[in-house]
């Protein structure tokens, strides 16, 4: 674990005071300051906080979400990330699998310098303030290890930089131990983060209970089996989605497109669904606060209005293609998520009239594009888009919620269940259902949260409890090719063409987990011994 413990971000917590107004994640570093002159004010903690919002997110957001989460979820498919959903990750690769995997840890590593040093430094500091601090730091600190648990299996619990810095036979960890540390994570962070954030786009009390809820759903299936689950961790998850829901300030966006545009009444950055955002800069200035997904997926330079836009090989995989297809009332959620050959977007290259999609082939991403820094205030920079990144929204917890309820029954007809089950569905133009099963929840999700990193997660929470019918699901998706083209004239619903070459990878026992990066397994041997139960007690 040396290489990556050794990259900490220590200057990044040192912003400058008069970078904590409304736009907190918006001033560089400053070098002069040091340790022993810092936190000494709220604003200050305010400050040393800040870049976990993005920078040490940055090389998740700008290649790992979507291999990951969206390509390891069979949601989209590209030959950038082919191995991705093929289950052929080699522990050799240094564009996605390393980056994500250091970056999780670089945040890890940050958030616990922030612990220390507030610890050490943040006399004279209301205990309050201090406390919310480290809130936040931990509340980083267990996210990042949520996706190391779910995608890496066994890892590490690095808890000291400085006491496990050297240690080169540190050992992995158990899954129910790692999830252990999330949930104490978590707990803190909700139980000292403010009700009402200090600055737009802060972590709240709620922001840390909607992920305790989602961290119990989780938690749940760990050491289960045979399709059942841990009833007291649903009634944890149930309890604190229950509190976000009826206590929280948050409502759903009233259109399901405007959560992905840049500014408006009813979505846009940090609007009333958000409980937790990454907070990107529009600009380049400070590599890393910026927000490359745009740069990355949007299909061409027309889109973006500059010479980035280079994803017109990224798309929608067949398999949810098929859905579209069979599904043409789910147009409002498809059309946010992926253009299909014929639909007109006005809000991009306004300049021109908007911009008129037409392909035959992929079904190039629309959700996070959101065009020139001309159709957006003048807002975004090439590799920069004006546009933050979602971690939790309101919709998840709602779904979370009537996962909870449901439990392990086959069905319910649960009122509070199916009351936040059907805000998702009515939200996005389709009817109410009076009885919801696993499947019917688990395929909102699915198309409520495709291309946002998500859908990874719900395959490997699945396969906890019940493995079998994880690894089933995921065989049958169709990762194979297709033309789809729009028959003109066609409304109401648009009708398409569409021609599969179908293909199918199936995961494994052996394949479920990605493989540790090379260079890790290299610098720490112990990597490959088997996991070990984690000390507890050493935790102060």
């Amino acid at each position: 674990m040396k290489n990556f413990l050794k990259t900490l971000i220590v200057i990044a917590a040192l912003v400058s005071v008069q970078g904590c107004k409304k736009d907190f994640t918006n001033q560089p570093p400053q070098d002069k300051l040091t340790v022993g002159t810092f936190y000494k004010s709220p604003d200050q903690l305010l400050a040393a906080t800040a870049p976990l919002y993005n920078i040490v997110w940055f090389e998740y957001n700008d290649k790992g979400s979507i291999g990951i989460g969206d390509a390891r979820g069979g949601d989209m498919q590209t030959n950038d990330y082919a191995p991705f959903y093929k289950f052929a990750v080699p522990s050799t690769d240094v564009n996605t699998l390393l980056t994500a995997y250091k970056a999780f840890y670089k945040t890890i590593a940050q958030a616990n310098t922030l612990i220390t040093n507030i610890k050490t430094y943040a006399t004279g500091v209301p205990d309050a303030n201090k406390n919310a601090a480290i809130a936040e730091a931990r509340f980083m600190r267990g996210l990042a290890y949520s996706y190391l648990v779910k995608n890496w299996g066994p890892v590490p619990i690095i808890y000291d930089n400085v006491a496990q810095l050297e240690d080169k036979s540190i050992k992995r960890n158990n899954i129910a131990d790692v999830w252990k540390f999330i949930i104490m994570d978590f707990t803190y962070a909700a139980k000292n983060l403010p009700a009402v954030a200090p600055q737009n786009g802060r972590l709240t009390k709620y922001s840390g209970e909607g992920m305790l809820a989602k961290m119990y759903l989780n938690l749940a299936g760990v050491n289960s089996s045979g399709g059942t689950r841990n009833q007291s961790d649903l009634d944890s998850a149930k309890y604190y989605a229950a509190d976000v829901i009826h206590n929280g300030p948050y409502t759903l966006a009233a259109n399901y497109g405007d959560l992905f545009k840049s500014a408006n009444n009813s979505g846009g950055n940090n609007n009333s669904e958000s409980l937790f955002s990454l907070q990107w800069v529009p600009s380049t200035a400070v590599w890393g606060t910026n927000n490359s997904f745009q740069a990355y997926m949007a299909k061409d330079g027309t889109i973006t209005g500059s010479w980035d836009g280079w994803g017109a090989a990224h798309g929608a995989s067949a398999d949810l293609i098929k859905y579209y297809i069979s599904h043409p009332e789910d147009s409002l959620r498809r059309k946010a998520t992926f253009m299909f050959d014929g639909d007109y977007f006005p809000q991009i290259d306004q300049k021109d009239g908007g911009y008129h999609y037409s392909s035959t082939g992929i079904a190039n991403v629309k959700k996070y594009i959101i065009g020139s820094p001309a159709d957006n205030g003048g807002k975004g920079v090439e590799m920069g888009e004006n546009i933050n990144t979602y971690m939790l929204r309101l919709a998840e917890v709602y779904l979370i919620y009537s996962e909870a309820i449901l439990g392990d029954a086959a069905s319910t007809s649960d009122s509070q269940a199916l009351t936040y089950y059907n805000k998702v569905r009515t939200r996005a133009g389709l009817s109410e259902k009076a009885s919801i099963t696993f499947d019917d929840i688990f395929q909102e999700k699915r198309i409520e949260f495709a291309m946002e990193g998500v859908n990874w997660g719900e395959y490997q929470r699945l396969y906890y409890f019940n493995p079998a019918k994880a690894l089933g699901m995921i065989a049958l998706q169709d990762k194979g090719s297709y033309t789809i083209q729009y028959n003109t004239g066609t409304n109401n619903p648009r009708t398409y063409t569409v021609t599969y070459t179908s293909a199918y990878w199936p995961a494994t026992d052996q394949t479920i987990y990605l493989p540790f990066p090379e260079s890790e397994m290299v610098k720490s041997p112990g990597l490959a011994d088997p996991p070990v139960p984690f000390n507890f007690s050493l935790l102060k």
